[in-house]
C-alpha cells in the first residue's frame, strides 16, 4: 500500500510540475497609477503600402469610421506621424476605445464579418492592398490622464 500512495504521490507531483511549467505566467500586480473603470483603449498602426496613403485615408473616410460606429467602436483620434527629418511618414496610427477587452473583441468580430466592411475592403484594394503590416497595442489609462 506504501508503494502505491509513494507512486500515486509521485504521479501528483509530476503532473503538477508539468502543468505549472505549461501554466503562463501570472500578471504583474495592477499598479496603484492606473485609473479605476478605465476603458480600454487601442492604438493601431498601419504600415502603408507604397504609394497607397491616400487610398485608406480615403477608405476611413468614406466606409471605416461609419462601420466602427455602427459596431461600438468609439474613435478617438487619427494621426500621420513625421519622421527625424520632418516628412510625413506612410503610415496611420489611429486610437480607439471600448467599454472593456471582451466589448472589444465583441465588436471586431462584428466588424470584420460586417458584409459593408468586406464590400469597402474589396472595393479599395482591386488595384491591390493598401496596408503591408498593422501593429496593435492594448492600454489603460493612469489615474492621472485627462482621458479615461
Amino acid at each position: 500500500m506504501r508503494i502505491i500512495l509513494a507512486c500515486l504521490a509521485s504521479a501528483i507531483s509530476s503532473a503538477f510540475a508539468i502543468y505549472a511549467a505549461d501554466a503562463p505566467a501570472t500578471s504583474p500586480a495592477r499598479s496603484p497609477s492606473l485609473a479605476k473603470g478605465s476603458r480600454c483603449f487601442e492604438m493601431r498602426t498601419y504600415h502603408a503600402t507604397t504609394g497607397k496613403l491616400e487610398e485608406l485615408h480615403l477608405r476611413f473616410r468614406a466606409h471605416t469610421n461609419a462601420l466602427f460606429i455602427k459596431h461600438g467602436i468609439q474613435i478617438v483620434a487619427y494621426w500621420v506621424p513625421l519622421d527625424q527629418g520632418g516628412n510625413y511618414e506612410d503610415k496611420l496610427v489611429y486610437v480607439l476605445a471600448y467599454p472593456n477587452r471582451a466589448a472589444r473583441e465583441k465588436s471586431w468580430q462584428a466588424f470584420l464579418a460586417d458584409a459593408d466592411w468586406i464590400a469597402a475592403k474589396n472595393a479599395s484594394e482591386v488595384n491591390g492592398k493598401l496596408v503591408d503590416k498593422i501593429e496593435s497595442a492594448f492600454m489603460t489609462a493612469t489615474d492621472y490622464s485627462p482621458i479615461r
